[in-house]
């Protein structure tokens, strides 16, 4: 099969796993800002905040360290039982500490005491299931991969429902019995996290093969190998997550604190509406990643690499644009509480930053496959730096739009460092002027449907449609050729 088609039939399938539970996920936040006024749930985003860093220190960068030595060397028993022996040694030993801290992290998260435990064990539990994970990717089994998503995230979505919308309805026609046991009032918080640590644990469950069908040996010498490899990695990482979270913390941090947890609530409400350029960049990459290790042994890997990029960017550019022309019918599906709509004009900003994210995953391959991973932390270590310092300084003036402004400004200037690198250690022969067309387009439609014309569809579907023509026009006949030539 061609390796284009094939990358793009994973992609679809991994697309399943990340797409459709991320919705399911999506679905929640109507939920929650159906129960929840803006500032109860910008507690639950200040907290989901912390989980994905958090989620980033407990990987420590073993998965990617896991696809390149998995495909490298020749026994792959030790690598997978190294890394299992690994992540579990690094988990446990997180929980010792966490809970002998506990009241002291509890105060310095600003975590209150009744949750701290919760996030505990729900970040130990996703920990466990990282190299079990991978060793799916790494086998080419996307169908179990996203059955086990998906049940995760079904389950997640069922308990939320049950507790947070069935069970105050129950009770209200029954004051005894079980449900009424299961009800207590201003729970919400606690539902939720104890959905999530449900889920996470059936999770693990459905994963625990992984773990028991293979005899454990710990290879010190491929383990500091390995770890060698992860180092920048993770840092790499956690520099990503602090572009991604941080904001929420600081604006929970810097804004006064009567306004603080509204502000948060709004803001983290409206940018779920960037969550389809996410999952799309997010199912992209969780297929080329494999991809990009298992052909940089091939022939000319640089047209691949290169055609890949360019298929992502035709994509994303009418994402990017069929978003922001329907972003008010999506705020009603998704954000029903127009208290929360204040914060709608951050979603273009975010879309395009989750955007720019994209293609730097697509242009990040020169280093992966070079063995310098190091740089891929240099990089995003200047973005961490750009979020923190734009946020600091500009969110007493300008609240949440600093925030989104710094977000797109450290997402594009990564890109734009990691192609001025790649260029000088990897050339990849990229189509600049289709990826500056379709992306400068998109854009200018974008701005002119949400900002001039305040998102008027009667403007904003006609700019689509042309947009639709031009790379039906400009793309037919290549995609054609991808999908149907073997």
């Amino acid at each position: 099969m061609n390796p284009l088609k094939k990358l793009f039939k994973q992609t679809a399938i991994y697309g399943l796993a990340t797409v459709l539970p991320r919705m399911l996920n999506v679905i929640l936040v109507p939920i929650y800002t159906g129960v929840m006024r803006p500032g109860s749930y910008g507690q639950v985003v200040v907290i989901f905040a912390y989980f994905a860093i958090f989620n980033v220190f407990l990987a420590y960068g073993m998965e990617t360290a896991f696809f390149r030595f998995y495909k490298e060397l020749d026994n792959r028993k030790k690598v997978v039982s190294t890394s299992l022996l690994s992540i579990l040694g690094s988990t446990a030993l997180f929980l010792l500490i966490g809970f002998i801290f506990k009241n002291s992290l509890s105060h310095i998260l600003e975590i209150s005491i009744e949750y701290i435990g919760y996030v505990f064990w729900i970040l130990a539990l996703d920990a466990l299931v990282i190299i079990p994970f991978a060793w799916l990717r790494a086998n080419e089994r996307p169908m179990r991969y996203a059955i086990i998503k998906l049940i995760n995230v079904i389950l997640n979505l069922g308990l939320n429902s049950f507790f947070l919308i069935l069970l105050p309805n129950f009770v209200s026609e029954e004051s005894t019995g079980i449900l009424a046991s299961m009800y207590r009032e201003n729970f919400e918080i606690s539902y939720i996290l104890i959905s999530n640590l449900v889920s996470s644990a059936v999770t693990l469950l459905l994963m625990l093969r992984v773990y028991l069908r293979r005899p454990y040996i710990f290879d010190t010498d491929i383990w500091k190998r390995m770890i060698a490899y992860a180092m920048p990695v993770m840092v790499a990482g956690i520099a990503f997550t602090v572009n991604e979270v941080l904001d929420k913390i600081l604006l929970e941090k810097i804004l006064p604190v009567e306004i603080a947890s509204d502000e948060v609530g709004k803001y983290g409400a409206c940018i779920k509406l960037a969550v389809f350029m996410t999952l799309f960049a997010t199912a992209f990459r969780m297929g080329i990643e494999p991809f990009f290790f298992s052909h940089s042994d091939t022939k000319n890997p640089q047209k691949a690499y290169a055609q890949i990029t360019n298929y992502f960017v035709v994509l994303g550019s009418i994402i990017l644009l069929a978003v922001v022309v329907f972003s008010d019918v999506l705020k009603i599906m998704f954000v029903r509480d127009s208290a929360y709509w204040e914060a709608m004009p951050v979603v273009p900003l975010i879309l395009l930053a989750s955007f720019f994210l994209g293609i730097y995953h697509n242009l990040s391959v020169w280093y992966k496959v070079t063995d310098r991973t190091k740089f891929g932390a240099y990089i995003s270590m200047i973005g961490a730096v750009l979020t923190i310092i734009i946020n600091i300084v500009f969110i007493p003036y300008f609240g949440y739009m600093a925030s989104a402004v710094a977000t797109l400004l450290a997402y594009g200037s990564m890109m734009m460092l990691s192609f001025y690198f790649g260029r000088m250690y990897y050339p990849i022969p990229y189509n600049f002027r289709k990826i500056i067309f379709y992306l400068g387009v998109s854009v200018l439609f974008s701005t002119l449907s949400f900002y001039i014309f305040d998102r008027n569809l009667y403007v904003g579907i006609p700019l689509l449609i042309l947009f639709l023509g031009l790379v039906y026009k400009l793309e037919f006949e290549n995609l054609k050729k991808l999908f149907l030539n073997r």
